[in-house]
This record gives structure tokens, C-alpha cells and sequence, in this order.
């Protein structure tokens, strides 16, 4: 998008866009339209640090953009695994049914590296790692690195955020807030 190219109003389009950052140190999401913050959220991010290798558990950095928003309309606390509804919807009881998945619920927003052998292309692509904004079980820790990569929320927070953004919406991913 050109910076220079008004709206049809006569504004800069800048002025309205939506754009989140994502703050590993503070381990929150914050979401602005223009440069008016309009809410924040605590997440998890990887247990395993920040990096973008494949196959790491690792947080990548760097400007991202919402690739796909996956779950519209399914009820909160469905269960996707590889993307698709599983028909379930979580439980305890379900956990106890399979104590090693990594819970992927309610929504889930695909994230596009932009910045080429950041999170881009090769062995550091943020869309072929997977690596999502999605809902986790409320029983889980949020506020705390504890994920295998993705960027997890509280589900009622991902289903708010998820009906707010838009495809190609600018993801920024840092270690400490560069924004102030």
C-alpha cells in the first residue's frame, strides 16, 4: 500500500489501519487502530525463546501478517488439529482423553512472515512452521512463555480479537516494545 495515497475522504488511510503487536518480554498482544491502542491481552508465547528455525518450538520475530482466519462461527472451545474442526469441543474430560495435545481452540489466525530469512522463505518460514494466533484451554497459564511456537490466548480473547482483524492485517512480533 502506498503511504502517500489518500482515502476517498482525503485522509491517510494510516490514520485508520489496524495493526497488533505482540510482546514477547511483556507477554501481551496489543492491538492499535492508527496509533490509538485499543485493547491488550496477555498471551503465551514458546517455551522455547524466540527464532524463527523450523522444527525449533521457537517465537518468530519480526513484521507478520494475517495469512488466513480459520473458525469463524464455530462454537468457543472447538478443537482444530491441522486447521480443520474436529467436531469436538474441549473439556477436562477430553484432556484426560489425550494428555499430550497441543490444544489449538476457537479460532485460529495464520501468521505470513514478511521479511525475507527472518520469517520468510527456507528454513525460517513462519507460514510453512504453522505458527498461529490461536485459543488454549482456560486452565492453561497465559502471561507466561509456554507454547510450541504459536501465540496463544485466552479463547474468549482470540474470538474477540479474531472478529476484529482482518486477512493481511500487520502482525509485528518483538522481543521488548519498540512503541513505547
Amino acid at each position: 500500500m502506498n503511504e502517500n495515497v489518500l482515502n476517498h475522504r482525503g485522509y491517510d488511510d494510516k490514520q485508520n489501519e489496524k495493526r497488533i503487536l505482540i510482546d514477547i518480554a511483556k507477554q501481551c498482544l496489543v492491538v492499535y487502530q492508527g496509533s490509538n491502542e485499543i485493547k491488550r491481552y496477555l498471551i503465551s508465547s514458546a517455551l522455547n525463546g524466540i527464532g524463527g528455525q523450523k522444527n525449533s518450538g521457537k517465537t518468530p520475530l519480526g513484521k507478520h501478517v494475517i495469512r488466513a482466519k480459520i473458525g469463524a462461527d464455530c462454537p468457543l472451545n472447538t478443537v482444530f488439529i491441522g486447521r480443520r474442526p474436529t467436531g469436538e469441543v474441549f473439556s477436562e474430560a477430553l484432556k484426560q482423553q489425550h494428555p499430550d495435545r497441543d490444544w489449538i481452540l476457537s479460532r485460529i489466525l495464520w501468521l505470513s512472515g514478511c521479511e525475507a530469512g527472518i520469517n520468510r522463505l527456507g528454513d525460517v518460514d513462519t507460514m510453512q512452521r504453522y505458527i498461529y494466533i490461536h485459543g488454549t484451554p482456560d486452565s492453561e497459564p497465559v502471561g507466561k512463555p509456554l507454547s510450541h511456537g504459536c501465540i496463544r490466548m485466552r479463547n474468549s480473547d482470540i474470538v474477540e480479537l479474531f472478529d476484529w482483524v482482518e486477512i493481511a492485517t500487520e502482525v509485528n512480533i518483538v522481543s521488548g516494545n519498540k512503541e513505547g
